[in-house]
């Protein structure tokens, strides 16, 4: 093929101009992702060569290679990989298939240490080269082909790429970065080693790097010493050296790592800056044998609520690399784990189908399942330690006291994609419950468990009380609270959109059952002493000629209307039936597209209220009614139907 011009994808052309003009907040990341990218070339030539070892040419053992030259201005990043045909080249260098590709070029706005996060997540990481390089040059042989199906690939990082046809006697690919003039300190042995020891020392390939020795200048008279010498250097003595441990982290005792290599890896594997919040690392032996080596973010992903996202667990067999995103490891609620299975009994061979149906794989997740629990229950556990008495930390090992406080901060990030669990997992759905922490009317905080809730329970109280609503100050003001306020009893806050489905599922804890305060007549049990229950019966009766007037002025918005005692302060609110689907779900589900029925649901009056006093022979029944709905449906999240009819009402009172 003789040398073509191609353009750009749009993306990538917008991607390429803010990553040469934006990102330096961390230049080194570009040498971080084009080893990754390396590594990942030799582990898809491992998994390809299972079934044709013809691939593997002359060349069994797997490496990547670093070399530079100062003179030329140029830094390589070689490997011996599964290499690319032409039309691979122009597919994965100049197009980004990838789903999510806008959202992260609309994210890249100048934030630098953002934009340096972001780069790896959306797996765009060759394109970092052009942080360093004014050019990049590709040569690379797909395994398999002939010498003369090389392919090279040249840019300068602007709106255009040439391809063309070139011998290549080596299998693999070779990354050039032509540097910039600032970035000449990338040519340089000590540089190069500091950033792979930084970030790709855990890489289970070799990474080589040629030996360089010091040698003295000649003299200027070989003759004669008092000429003076010629300036010194490090030049290169042509043999090679592996630069980093090239062992797999996980494959090592634990006793032989350091918290910082951990984090290291957490780093290489997941493209985040952050070190992890947790990890644990074991090796599971019975019926299925398998190393396990998982890590808890400390900060959520940019698609965390994408779940067609698959779980970032890697598939290792027998150490040989199979496949990332391995789905069938990890349930979808903990999708934001990170790790790697390291499996000794699954085959080399096997695929994603497979992955589906094996008993081995069944094994693997319930148990990394298990695993990840235990984490999230250990650290709620030190979460505890942190609310008890002063002095209870000095009793604790240092490794305890690192924990403390760190559930809180999972769960800010978390706590609402793991409730998705409890419509997912019925097999831990009672330890999920007692993970999850919700804010209550005497906490603002994000913090109060279920058991602890029943512990502060009042005497007589038979029920945990709890709303739902789209924020915490419209929970908070609920009119549904104002007996409970008055009452001093506890009620549960639940604001995440996911709480109305997931609480589907939840109906106790610990043979409490769960109640919402906006579903049900209310009836607070021996918590309602009888004169209270006495004057509400009465009041019922002496308002049936009303009710029956509200029903008939309602009828096409209400399914019923009655006196309660749940309201002190507000006319009216608006409750569905016990089984019925609330108000809020309802409009969560059309706001998403779908389909849900129509909730037509209880008015509830306080007959002591004022405005409420004032319908017995208004002449403005009819207004006042619908004025009493609409507002009890603007406290509950709603809007009414016709606003302009609600504003033409209220202002013809006000007038």
């Amino acid at each position: 093929m003789s040398k073509q011009t191609h353009a750009f994808q749009a993306e990538v052309a917008q991607l390429l101009h803010l990553v040469t003009h934006s990102l330096y907040s961390n230049q080194e990341i570009f040498l971080r992702e084009l080893i990754s990218n390396a590594s990942d070339a030799c582990d898809k030539l491992r998994f390809e060569a299972l079934n044709d070892t013809a691939l593997y040419e002359d060349a069994p053992d797997l490496q990547v290679r670093l070399s530079f030259d100062k003179t030329a201005k140029t830094l390589t990043i070689t490997d011996n990989g599964i290499g690319m045909t032409a039309q691979e080249a122009i597919d994965h260098l100049g197009t980004i298939a990838k789903s999510g590709t806008k959202d992260f070029v609309s994210k890249l706005s100048g934030d630098q240490k953002s934009d340096a996060q972001l780069i790896g997540q959306f797996g765009v990481g060759f394109y970092s080269g052009f942080i360093v390089a004014d050019k990049i040059t590709v040569e690379t042989r797909r395994a398999g082909a002939t010498p003369s199906e090389g392919v090279r690939w040249i840019s300068g990082g602007t709106g255009d790429f040439e391809v063309e046809t070139i011998t290549r006697a080596e299998r693999g690919t070779s990354v050039i970065l032509h540097l910039r003039e600032e970035a000449q300190e990338y040519a340089n042995t000590w540089k190069l080693k500091e950033i792979v020891g930084k970030y790709s020392d855990h890489i289970s390939l070799p990474i080589l790097m040629e030996k360089e020795e010091w040698k003295d200048g000649e003299l200027i008279e070989p003759n004669n010493e008092e000429g003076g010498r010629k300036p010194g250097g490090m030049v290169k003595t042509g043999e090679w050296e592996t630069i980093n441990k090239a062992s797999a982290l996980w494959t090592r005792p634990k006793k032989d790592i350091s918290d910082e290599q951990y984090a290291d890896f957490y780093k290489q594997i997941s493209r985040d800056f952050e070190a992890p919040l947790t990890w644990t690392h074991n090796r599971v032996e019975g019926s299925t044998e398998y190393t396990q080596l998982l890590y808890i973010p400390s900060k959520a992903p940019q698609d965390l609520w994408n779940r067609d996202k698959k779980a970032g667990i890697k598939l290792y067999v027998k150490r040989v690399f199979i496949m990332d995103e391995a789905e069938a490891l990890m349930p979808s609620y903990l999708r934001f784990v990170k790790g790697v299975v390291d499996s000794a009994d699954l085959p080399l061979n096997v695929s994603r189908e497979l992955l589906q149906e094996s008993r081995d794989v069944k094994a693997i997740r319930e148990g990394c399942t298990k695993r990840v629990l235990s984490m999230l229950e250990d650290l709620a556990k030190h979460d505890k330690e942190t609310e008890s008495t002063d002095g209870v930390t000095d009793v604790l090992s240092d490794e305890d006291k690192a924990k403390l406080g760190q559930y809180s901060k999972f769960y800010a990030e978390f706590g609402a994609v793991l409730k998705e669990g409890l419509g997912e997992d019925f097999g831990n759905k009672d330890r999920l419950s007692k993970l999850l922490r919700f804010a209550s009317t005497t906490s603002d905080t994000v913090s109060v468990s279920f058991a602890d809730y029943k512990a502060r329970m009042k005497e007589g109280q038979d029920a945990i009380y709890y709303i739902t609503a789209d924020t915490l100050a419209a929970a908070k003001n609920s009119p549904q609270l104002e007996v409970f306020k008055k009452k001093g009893i506890e009620v549960l806050l639940m604001t995440d959109r996911v709480d109305e489905w997931a609480l589907n599922f939840v109906h106790e804890f610990d043979g409490t059952p769960l109640q919402s305060v906006a579903k049900g007549a209310f009836d607070l049990g021996k918590l309602q002493d009888e004169e209270e229950k006495k004057a509400a019966e009465d009041a019922a009766e002496t308002f049936k000629p009303v009710l029956a007037k509200l029903k008939e002025a309602l009828k096409d918005k209400a399914e019923d209307v009655r006196v309660t005692s749940r309201l002190v302060d507000s006319p009216a609110c608006l409750v569905v039936t016990d089984d019925g689907m609330s108000m809020q779900l309802a409009r969560m589900l059309k706001q998403a597209g779908q389909s849900a029925p129509e909730v037509k649901p209880v008015l509830e009056v306080n007959p002591e209220h004022a405005l409420v006093k004032k319908l017995e022979g208004s002449v403005h029944f009819h207004d006042l009614a619908h004025i009493l709905f609409d507002q009890a449906l603007l406290a509950e999240g709603g809007l009414p139907a016709d606003p302009a009819a609600y504003v033409k009402r209220v202002n013809s009172f006000l007038s």
